[in-house]
């Protein structure tokens, strides 16, 4: 079941992918059919096996031999290794579908924003409301805890893009990171998204100052946040209940 599962991932990456594409450039996501950026040509149905057509061509277009980008096996396999861990942790129940919906968001926002500096409302409004309907049907998290979560989620970054704004007159946050956040609060509740919010700030954090160390990036030049926001709800997805539990019990009596 669980190579299933991976198989399955595959098949969803590879969409995603299409996805990633397309939905930055406003275009239909099932028409027309997937073909060579460069040289317009068809891509056969052989030519479009996920990870396994990249490593096939290696990495090049049959018809023109331009390069392939990365971004398409990494998509794949990282879909059908997050679902993988996603059926080992929730198994077959209403649950795991919940998580690989957002997981595919995340994957699909991490592409997005690291390509484009973007997080698309098309991602973000609809998974407000799919993350807090699924809660109801699934009461994985209560409705309640939802709802403070959308709230508490989009506020915090709500406040650093207002704070910004008043203080230095520029965005310190864009608007795409205070819909994910609320997203993120949607699925997981408040708790939760709290600490994947942490968990975000602390890897950004790190990163930018290896970036910064290494003089790969400039003080001035934006580093999107969307990729550190999903890793971190991914993470609270994963493992936010228990850790949350742990501190509850742990130091708050």
């Amino acid at each position: 079941m669980l190579a299933l599962v991976g198989v399955f991932g595959l098949v969803i990456g590879s969409f995603l992918n299409v996805v990633i594409a397309r939905l930055p450039e406003h275009r239909s996501l099932w028409r027309p059919r997937s073909a060579c950026p460069m040289c317009g040509a068809a891509i056969a149905w052989h030519d479009n096996i996920p990870v396994l057509s990249y490593v096939a061509l290696r990495g090049h277009c049959r018809a023109c031999s331009a390069a392939i980008p990365w971004r398409y096996p990494v998509v794949e396999a990282a879909t059908a290794l997050l679902f993988g861990a996603a059926y080992e942790r929730f198994g077959p129940t209403a649950n795991f579908v919940v998580a690989a919906v957002l997981l595919a968001a995340l994957i699909v926002i991490t592409a997005i924003d690291l390509r484009f500096q973007i997080i698309p409302d098309a991602i973000t409004l609809p998974g407000i409301v799919v993350g807090f309907v699924a809660n109801l049907a699934t009461l994985r998290v209560s409705w309640v805890d939802s709802a403070i979560g959308i709230v508490v989620g989009g506020g915090i970054f709500w406040a650093i893009l207002e704070g910004s704004l008043l203080l230095t007159g520029r965005e310190g946050m864009g608007g795409g990171d205070v819909k994910l956040g609320a997203m993120l609060g949607a699925f997981l509740g408040w708790k939760v998204a709290l600490l994947s919010i942490f968990l975000a700030v602390l890897l950004g954090g790190v990163v930018a100052l290896v970036l910064l160390g290494s003089r790969a990036t400039g003080r001035k030049d934006p580093i999107p946040f969307g990729p550190f926001l999903a890793a971190g709800g991914a993470a609270g997805l994963f493992c936010g209940e228990r850790l949350v539990t742990w501190y509850m019990s742990a130091f708050a009596g």
